[in-house]
């Protein structure tokens, strides 16, 4: 059995192709734009809802963090965050919180996360799962470090 060449793609053919890219580009930058708007309304939104709260924090009942994060953690930022347990997520309405979280938390390493809206700043995450593993694994410095980061951006 002798090798197929492809076919060759028609003039006509190439042109229509082209025309369906060209078509397509505003159409994406319309999707973005409508997209890093639905961010600056959701910060906009946090900043004049949420009052002195200026971090939500996401976590779960997971056994490698769920007693630390509520022992070094959530009695230092309790006033000044909004926290969503992952864990319960099948009982979230849909609210600021939820919206804003799956908007800035992103699809991975997003539990445990701080994520910290300040006004007219950029929204900062500080993500903890990376760390957690190692945590896990008796080396709780990449924990500590990156709790610091969150403290100091908070001001504690």
């Amino acid at each position: 059995m002798g090798i197929i060449a492809p076919k060759e793609i028609s003039t006509g053919s190439k042109v229509l192709l082209i025309l369906f890219a060209i078509s397509l580009f505003p159409i994406l930058i319309v999707w973005v734009l409508l997209y890093l708007l639905w961010g600056g309304i959701l910060c906009v939104a946090t900043w004049l809802t949420w009052g002195k709260r200026q971090v939500l924090f996401v976590y779960s009942d997971s056994s490698i963090w769920k007693g630390y994060i509520e022992k070094e953690i959530i009695p230092y930022i309790e006033d000044k965050a909004i926290l969503l347990n992952w864990s319960e997520r099948k009982s979230w309405k849909a609210s600021l919180a939820v919206s804003a979280f799956r908007y800035f938390g992103g699809h991975r390493n997003f539990n445990p996360m701080g994520i910290v809206f300040r006004p007219f700043h950029f929204v900062k995450t500080y993500r903890f799962f990376q760390a957690f593993k190692k945590f896990k694994h008796g080396n709780p410095g990449e924990v500590e470090e990156v709790k610091n980061k969150l403290f100091e951006n908070l001001g504690i």
